[in-house]
């Protein structure tokens, strides 16, 4: 077989893998509610996750000094005193991954207090996956000569 076979082969391999729908398995929504504490400089857990659709309170408890969280992409925010727990809720009505921070100067590593939203599961990961893979078979199977110039 001709090496363009190969390479017309692997390139609608990789639009399949890049644009076929994946399965969806549909979760009713629920209510989730999770206990986040914060101290310097780190929230626990730090990952969230949750479904699209779900009710999500976040129960934000600061233990050393004040602490706040900022929802990127959400807009929300809280702040906690020490020893205060406050609460934020709202609907997951966005799917992907959401970076939420401490939007109060607590410290000198106050930059990198940061944490995870996921909402929905993270399919882009499984995609890039199966284009590393096609990508190493092409480099397997296609001869390293591959395109040969014409000399005529």
């Amino acid at each position: 077989m001709k090496p363009w076979f190969f390479v017309a082969l692997f390139i609608l391999a990789g639009a399949v893998i890049t644009f076929a729908p994946l399965p969806v398995t549909a979760a009713a929504p629920a209510r989730r509610t999770f206990r986040v504490e914060a101290n310097q400089f780190a929230y626990a857990p730090a990952v969230l996750e949750v479904n699209p659709g779900d009710t999500v309170t976040i129960e934000l408890v600061s233990t050393d000094v004040v602490h706040g969280m900022f929802l990127d992409g959400y807009g929300l925010s809280v702040t906690a005193d020490p020893g205060q727990t406050t609460r934020m809720t709202f609907t997951a009505n966005r799917s992907g991954s959401f970076r939420f921070r401490c939007n109060v100067t607590c410290g000198a590593l106050h930059p990198f207090m940061v944490g995870k939203l996921q909402v929905g599961k993270n399919r882009w990961l499984w995609r890039a996956i199966g284009l590393t893979v096609l990508a190493t078979l092409a480099i397997l199977i296609l001869p390293p000569n591959f395109p040969k110039a014409e000399t005529g």
